[in-house]
């Protein structure tokens, strides 16, 4: 059974970020690299763990502090992936520079890449946060500033700041 908590990684090179186009056994949609925390693994070593698999980039990405859930009703397919009862999986973001001019080798999870601005990778995210975090990135990059702790809606409607938060407030919703 997977875990239901799974991380986001948005690679930047300069002012561009990467997109991932999922490959049709994986859902067909533009998404970036990310994956499931494997047993026994951190949300930081799943990270590394997930971008290197998925663009054979080797770097540590940094935690933006960003956490959301997603209801496993938008993706009843893989409900059964799940154990009995889990509704929601928790996403926590991060983010890497690649150095100029590398370019990501796919594995069998997705069919296309693309290097987009932050306005054109925000309206091919099938998913709202995504969207959100990634024009956070620009703003922060832009006037230097840190982006500021979030808010996460989760399926619930409850809002929460962090990942132990939203865990526990899904327990006891239950």
């Amino acid at each position: 059974m997977r875990r239901p908590e799974e991380v986001f990684i948005f690679v930047r090179r300069g002012a561009e970020f990467l997109v991932l186009h999922r490959s049709p056994r994986q859902g067909s949609y533009w998404h970036c690299v990310a994956g499931a925390l494997e047993p026994g693994e951190s949300f930081p070593e799943a990270a590394a763990r997930e971008l290197r698999e998925e663009t054979g980039l080797v770097a540590q990405p940094t935690d933006l502090d960003r956490t959301f859930a997603y209801p496993l009703s938008a993706e009843p397919e893989r409900a059964a992936d799940f154990e009995p009862g889990t509704e929601e999986v928790v996403v926590r973001s991060f983010a890497v520079e690649a150095r100029p001019g590398w370019e990501p080798v796919l594995d069998w999870e997705h069919d296309e890449y693309r290097w987009c601005s932050a306005d054109e990778a925000a309206g091919l995210f099938r998913w709202p946060e995504p969207a959100e975090i990634v024009q956070d990135l620009v703003t922060r990059a832009t006037t230097g500033s840190p982006v500021p702790r979030p808010t996460c809606r989760q399926a619930t409607g409850k809002t929460v700041t962090s990942p132990s938060q939203l865990r526990a407030d899904s327990r006891t919703d239950r």
